[in-house]
């Protein structure tokens, strides 16, 4: 046998290190922007419950309809900080004893800071929860 070697292995691990870091690198920035939409829509998602079960305690729709949009407004900013725009919708149309209060709540998720390709910078996140009103109470 020849002393030569008969596969030269010489720099087969910085072919190999090129090729998969940059897959590493955009598989952890996915990961990570799905793990921002995740949360975010679980945070919209309670912001929305919350606005309408405040809103049917209260006695009127008028006050129900402002207490609801500044509750919605309110969890939805304090909890997650890439909402860019906020809007909160209530409907009172059902605001008598046996009815019920709808709000929607929707963000506009901002992912511009990751450069993901095939992410679009901006998300939509739209939640909307309904509270019945307590049949056996007086409503103005």
């Amino acid at each position: 046998m020849s002393s030569r070697r008969l596969y030269d292995q010489n720099g087969s691990l910085t072919v190999e290190l090129v090729v998969i870091t940059p897959v590493l690198f955009i598989l952890a920035i996915t990961i990570l922007a799905f793990g921002r939409v995740s949360e975010a829509r679980q945070q919209i998602v309670e912001a929305s419950r919350a606005s309408a079960e405040s809103a049917a305690l209260l006695p009127s729709a008028s006050s129900a309809q402002q207490e609801s949009v500044d509750a919605g407004a309110m969890g939805a900013i304090d909890s997650t900080h890439a909402c860019a725009h906020v809007q909160v919708m209530t409907d009172v149309s059902h605001f008598y004893p046996g009815g019920y209060v709808t709000v929607t709540v929707v963000c506009q998720l901002d992912l511009s800071d990751l450069s993901v390709p095939g992410i679009p910078g901006g998300t939509t996140i739209r939640a909307t929860s309904t509270a019945p009103i307590d049949p056996y109470r007086s409503v103005q």
